[in-house]
């Protein structure tokens, strides 16, 4: 077959989806202070996000020497974020907090109002929007709690920059949500 040019285009009908226009939703649960400020502003300083992926296991059993392939579970990948750090260090300090309520630094124990998992673990979602502003897919996290914040570097040397830093949360499962359907 000759490559054709005209024919690759044709099948972009849309001129293919752009990893630039998305949004993140991250909620944080009401006993972290601060938290709708959180929220609000997680909006606007996500800096990066993914499209969940999931994978399917294999359970290999053999017979005779040849290996046998049967489906095993599902499994979910930590959700990473790239946040931009404000002067007011307002998603840190919900992001810090949260963390804290789970397992304090220096005492080990985790705070009342996160007890159960409901309490420590909320849900976030993820949209990519087209080129006019419609929903073209969103991603809900069920269950979502962070497991690491990332170091924030500083440096003398550092003119002309915004810090970042990352966030890793783990959660249950993801769906995709279509016209507002689970």
């Amino acid at each position: 077959m000759a490559f054709n040019v005209s024919q690759f285009r044709s099948e972009l009908q849309f001129d293919g989806a752009r990893p630039n226009l998305f949004e993140v939703n991250l909620t944080f649960p009401t006993a972290v202070p601060g938290s709708g400020d959180a929220s609000r502003k997680a909006l606007f300083q996500a800096k990066s996000a993914q499209l969940p992926g999931s994978t399917i296991g294999q359970v290999p059993l053999y017979y005779f020497g040849r290996e046998l392939k049967f489906a095993g579970n599902r499994t979910f990948t930590d959700w990473t974020l790239q946040i931009i750090n404000d002067e007011d260090f307002t998603i840190r300090k919900a992001l810090e907090s949260w963390m804290n309520g789970i397992n304090s630094h220096n005492l080990n124990v985790r705070n009342p109002l996160a007890n159960a998992p409901l309490g420590y673990s909320v849900d976030g979602d993820v949209t990519q929007f087209g080129k006019q502003g419609n929903v073209l897919k969103r991603c809900k996290f069920v269950g979502l709690f962070p497991t690491d914040v990332s170091a924030i570097d500083v440096d003398w040397g550092s003119n002309d920059t915004i810090e970042e830093f990352t966030v890793t949360l783990s959660y249950q499962w993801w769906e995709s949500v279509e016209d507002g359907v689970v």
